[in-house]
């Protein structure tokens, strides 16, 4: 994976190979500071650690309940420099709890050059993707069939209010600043433009449920095993430990 030098930020250049938790915490850091001098500002609870996780209580249940907080993965597909994500849940709610009523989500996207997730699409997610910062995003969309086929035909997005034609396939590039909405059941990808740099994107959408609304093709899932080669830093969205609830 090519990247290039953010003034200040360390170069990370993980190989090929299964999703391990030394390269997660690597990511965190790394993300961390990335955000930090794109003026990209992330919530306290970003910053705690695993011994912190481990105190809290009660008061954090909409951050575990919600699935707030890191997301670093490869999607099973051994290839985290190609085919991976670091990014960060502000905000969440849940369709089948009443405690958590929020109709909208918004994530922070660590966006290294020509790193991607797998083509997918969701069942029921509205979302706009929005560049935030650093170089160029290129979003590559396709619409469904109704059995779940990559479609052939012609169609329309907004960017930034504004209607785009596209073919199967097509590619739209954001600059910073611009963003893109994208109907459920549109299948996309997207990354940072090779040669510019780091890019930092984010998504605001409709309520997230990575177990139940997200399509892949292939063999993928969206929280792969983890190699425990490493103490655990920090702790990711799908790991929290229970309310600590003093003796």
């Amino acid at each position: 994976m090519k990247t290039a030098a953010v003034p200040g930020t360390a170069k990370l250049r993980p190989h090929a190979g299964p999703l391990t938790r030394s390269l997660i915490d690597a990511c965190i850091r790394q993300a961390m500071q990335v955000f930090a001098e794109r003026r990209v500002h992330l919530p306290p609870f970003a910053f705690w650690t695993a011994a912190e996780w481990e105190r809290k209580g009660p008061e954090a249940d909409e951050i575990r309940d919600c699935g707030l907080g890191w997301d670093v993965t490869d999607f099973g597909s051994g290839d985290f420099p190609q085919i991976g994500r670091t990014l960060f849940t502000l905000r969440n709610g849940r369709r089948d709890d009443p405690r958590y009523p929020k109709t909208y989500a918004e994530k922070l996207i660590l966006d290294p050059e020509d790193q991607r997730a797998p083509p997918h699409f969701h069942r029921s997610k509205r979302e706009d993707i929005i560049n935030r910062g650093g170089g160029n995003l290129l979003v590559q969309l396709t619409q469904t069939t109704g059995d779940n086929r990559w479609s052939e035909e012609p169609f329309t997005v907004q960017v930034d209010g504004e209607t785009v034609h596209l073919r199967p396939r097509g590619i739209v590039r954001l600059r910073p600043g611009q963003s893109l909405a994208i109907p459920p059941r549109t299948i996309h990808q997207f990354w940072g433009e090779a040669g510019l740099g780091w890019t930092v994107s984010g998504e605001v959408s409709s309520v997230c449920d990575d177990l139940a609304d997200n399509f892949f093709f292939g063999d993928l899932t969206r929280f792969p095993p983890i190699i425990e080669d490493a103490p655990r830093q920090f702790y990711l969205c799908q790991e929290y430990p229970p309310a600590h609830r003093p003796s």
